[in-house]
């Protein structure tokens, strides 16, 4: 009997959590705000993004939005733009990161960078735009912020990792509420110093190494998730996230998901950086640097690293003179 009043509180969080994220996006966050606004979402609704079968590639866009700041009915910001893939049959997966000043063609809405699909169509459009982009099918999205991405990784009960290199920003646009300070060395992140490490920027690689550092991260999320302490914790960790996030997945989706994302093992996450260093092309348009890549190109490499015949990129090790456009990654507000 208590096995079964076990496993029905599991049953039940993970239902109701399911529930309530899916499309929510009108329910008021912890600080009061809406996520994604219905209007937002409206525009994109013309692009509906295709069915998982459950037997095909899963391509899930992560999305990190900046809603610092905003008004009512004022659009969010993309922060940050991953791809999470995993083959069901292998159980290979996959984690992209793709630069955000990427320069592309957004559908019905001409060029432009690639985080502002977010702000023009909401998620349906951002995923058409990254299907186009890559030459993949992107079936879902998970949206999220600051607050949802402090509250995760305090719940799960902060992160050990390497800091690469002292980091220290200061931002007084936001009254120093999200100034960055942290030392090199193994460090025990909470969320608040966790979100200092994913969103430092300031340095001679730019958006470059904050991408690398972000898909290291999640890495590392994804491995301490899998443990017997976050599973046991599962419940409070999903409480603790719920009014921070945002999707498409239902609640059969995320059943399906759930099963696949625990049997493919965090430590075998190929990671890398899109467009790769080699097929970048700096682009100076009205004005603006942006980055782009040979469509055709680009997506030939993806269907070679998913095959394992290319090498995946964790982006610029050192500065160069060479192919890396380094003011192209200067122009977005950090």
């Amino acid at each position: 009997m208590l096995l079964m009043v076990v496993a029905g509180y599991y049953s039940y969080s993970f239902y109701n959590f399911a529930k309530n994220i899916s499309n929510h996006s009108e329910n008021p966050q912890g600080g009061g705000g809406p996520l994604i606004s219905q209007a937002l979402k409206d525009r994109g609704d013309k692009y509906t993004p295709p069915k998982w079968e459950g037997k095909q590639r899963v391509n899930i866009l992560l999305l990190g939005g900046d809603s610092r700041g905003l008004k009512k009915n004022e659009l969010p910001r993309s922060d940050s733009i991953m791809l999470a893939s995993i083959d069901p049959v292998t159980k290979k997966a996959h984690l992209f990161s793709i630069l955000r000043d990427t320069y592309v063609k957004i559908p019905g809405e001409g060029e432009d960078r690639i985080n502002t699909a977010i702000t023009t169509g909401g998620p349906n459009l951002v995923m058409k735009t990254v299907s186009d982009l890559l030459g993949i099918p992107i079936q879902y999205y998970v949206y999220t912020d600051f607050k949802g991405f402090i509250a995760l990784i305090d719940a799960v009960g902060g992160i050990d990792i390497e800091v690469e290199k002292d980091m220290k920003y200061s931002d007084s646009e936001d009254d120093h509420v999200y100034d960055i300070n942290l030392k090199k060395g193994m460090q025990h992140l909470d969320g608040k110093t966790a979100l200092q490490y994913v969103r430092f920027r300031h340095d001679a690689l730019s958006d470059f190494s904050r991408t690398e550092r972000q898909r290291k991260f999640l890495t590392a999320v994804a491995q301490k998730m899998q443990t017997t302490s976050s599973l046991i914790k599962l419940p409070k960790i999903l409480n603790s996230i719920d009014p921070y996030i945002d999707t498409n997945l239902s609640v059969t989706d995320m059943l399906k998901l759930g099963s696949l994302g625990y049997e493919a093992k965090a430590d075998g996450i190929v990671s890398s950086q899109l467009p790769p260093t080699e097929l970048l092309i700096e682009k100076n348009v009205r004005g603006a640097a942006v980055i782009t890549a040979d469509k055709n190109k680009l997506q030939h490499y993806v269907k070679d690293l998913f095959a394992g015949k290319a090498e995946a990129d964790a982006g610029p090790s050192k500065p160069s003179p060479s192919p890396t456009p380094k003011s192209a990654v200067k122009t977005t507000k950090n």
